[in-house]
């Protein structure tokens, strides 16, 4: 039928049913707004792009579903640049749609031109510029199916102003069925000579442990990580971006592995003989180095990434292929040849470290609220299904070690990247997606700085979300790192003097709170619960406050530093 190309794009993402869009409108998109109202898709506008690509990746977080963010050209589109490489960064599906000078100005350093295709080439699955109102419909649904297919991440399309007006004939049924074929896994499940080998080193091993990572909460494989751990009785870690993967109350559960990871974890891995790692990259971040963190250990990496299998860890077993299948068959596999194990001395040996290895408060001066003991509090009171977002900094790292996650696809972090700014809009876009949930946003006062102007969006599109502020009035893990590292030389992380944040919040229509007690904090966060606007909590800490314990940069995993 003929068509516009922006309706045509209109329809097409009403096919692959798209219910909310982010973003901000522009002169080279405004054909595509205009069709957008007479469509049931919801437009969120948000107050600046970058926002609009975090609020679409925390939508596709908590939903399991792309996220779409959609800028005019130009700044619109590089504005979405970090929100993009973070989205790729922490394997995140998202769809952008950016608009475009006419076809016959590009190249010509036309108003408003970037040539937005080369610049995300690098931090994109895929990336197209529609040249034909005809061609829409392809695009839309490639882009969808790419950004889901193997591991998750983001696509991008450009769209032409004059291909956006003018007509074709549109057609929306498609086969795309071979052109998708180089974003595909080489294969979904194990082979069964894979299978046997995996079960093999598992049940020889002696020391054995899990580890979880991003992948595990993409594709679903939690109850298959339990079952095998259950009926073996192996323990469980977690990469940052695992957190959540497994419920970080059960009983097999040590903790997250890094940096700024649970000591016992941290301890514990250079003792295994074999580590079952999961949808997960070896960040430095997670083993601190790539060799000798576990020297005695085997690995078998389980990954549907081929490219990330052997690249930066060699590994004794890589297996390719989706986890929830791949952990099926070797637990099928496990039960066909063993019974359920009801005690192990290596279970034993776990438990002394968890008892061991315990994280204490260093003392501080002055009579200050502290994260950790806000954050056991607020697990309190806060329901399990509960999202959590945090911003990045000290407040993302007291939350890892802090704040247990009890279910999948409720923990909102940039790891990869490492995005300030990015809690707040992602949060945002997690409420959208799961308006029926508490979303609260973990952040540090540098962060909120950087997108607080989103609560103009959360207030006008009656987004409750709750934010609670670690107010240090400063950088506080870059104050963190020159206190350690730079002998006290501080430069740039002290705030000379921050706004009123919960006079700030009530400027722009939310509620504002100050809580220096805890008393204070919990009622503060009860009324934002209940609340029809969003929640800002100011909580003053003290400065010097730091996140411990902590692996230095390029330290063995084991070397935590619990005071300095």
């Amino acid at each position: 039928m003929s068509m516009s190309g922006a309706r045509a794009l209109v329809k097409a993402l009403e096919r692959e049913g798209v219910k909310h869009m982010f973003g901000i409108i522009g002169g080279s998109i405004m054909p595509v707004f205009d069709e957008l109202l007479d469509s049931n898709i919801r437009h969120i506008t948000t107050r600046h792009e970058q926002s609009a690509a975090h609020a679409a990746d925390g939508y596709a977080r908590v939903s399991g579903k792309p996220g779409v963010a959609i800028t005019t050209s130009g700044p619109g589109a590089t504005n979405l640049v970090t929100g993009i490489a973070t989205a790729y960064m922490d394997s995140s599906p998202i769809v952008a749609i950016t608009g475009q000078v006419p076809t016959y100005m590009i190249g010509k350093m036309a108003f408003q031109e970037t040539d937005i295709i080369n610049i995300t080439k690098p931090i994109t699955k895929w990336n197209y510029q529609i040249r034909k109102p005809e061609e829409v419909p392809k695009a839309v649904k490639k882009a969808f199916t790419i950004a889901m297919l193997g591991r998750p991440g983001p696509t991008l399309l450009d769209f032409p102003k004059d291909v956006q007006t003018g007509e074709g004939e549109v057609e929306f049924d498609v086969d795309i069925s071979q052109e998708i074929n180089p974003w595909k896994p080489p294969k979904l499940d194990a082979c069964p000579e894979e299978v046997k080998k995996a079960v093999d080193m598992i049940l020889s091993a002696e020391r054995p442990v899990f580890i979880v990572g991003g992948g595990v909460i993409w594709s679903g494989a939690t109850d298959e990580v339990l079952a095998i751990a259950e009926y073996l009785l192996i323990p469980i870690m977690a990469t940052f971006m695992g957190k959540g993967a497994v419920p970080e109350n059960h009983p097999l559960y040590v903790g997250n592995l890094g940096m700024h990871g649970r000591i016992a974890a941290n301890k514990l891995l250079p003792e295994t003989d074999l580590i079952i790692a999961v949808g997960m990259r070896w960040s430095d971040r997670t083993v601190s180095e790539f060799e000798n963190f576990a020297p005695d250990a085997k690995i078998i990496h389980i990954d549907i990434d081929p490219r990330e299998v052997g690249k930066n860890v060699k590994v004794d077993l890589g297996i390719i292929g989706d986890a929830k299948r791949v952990l099926r068959s070797i637990y099928e596999e496990i039960k066909r040849r063993v019974r359920k194990r009801e005690s192990w001395p290596w279970l034993q040996k776990v438990k002394e470290f968890k008892e061991k290895y315990r994280e204490e408060l260093v003392p501080i001066d002055g009579n200050y609220l502290r994260p950790p003991e806000i954050l056991k509090e607020l697990r309190k009171i806060l329901p399990p299904d509960t999202i959590v977002a945090t911003e990045v900094g000290q407040n993302q790292m007291w939350v890892a070690l802090y704040f247990p996650i009890l279910k999948p696809r409720t923990f909102l972090t940039s790891g990869g990247l490492g995005t300030m700014g990015f809690g707040f809009p992602a949060a945002i876009g997690a409420k959208v997606a799961k308006p029926e949930r508490i979303v609260i946003d973990i952040a540090g006062d540098g962060s909120f700085m950087m997108s607080e102007r989103e609560l103009a969006t959360a207030v006008n599109e009656d987004i409750p979300v709750i934010v609670v502020i670690f107010n240090n009035s400063s950088l506080g893990m870059v104050a963190q790192w020159q206190r350690m590292f730079y002998n006290r030389r501080y430069i740039a992380t002290y705030y000379k003097k921050n706004p009123d944040f919960a006079k700030l919040a009530e400027v722009y229509g939310a509620q504002g709170f100050r809580a220096e007690t805890m008393d204070e904090l919990i009622k503060a966060v009860k009324e934002g619960m209940k609340s029809e606007v969003p929640t800002v909590i100011d909580v003053p800490i003290h400065p010097e406050d730091d996140v411990l314990p902590m692996v230095p940069p390029g330290e063995h995993i084991s070397k935590v530093v619990t005071r300095y």
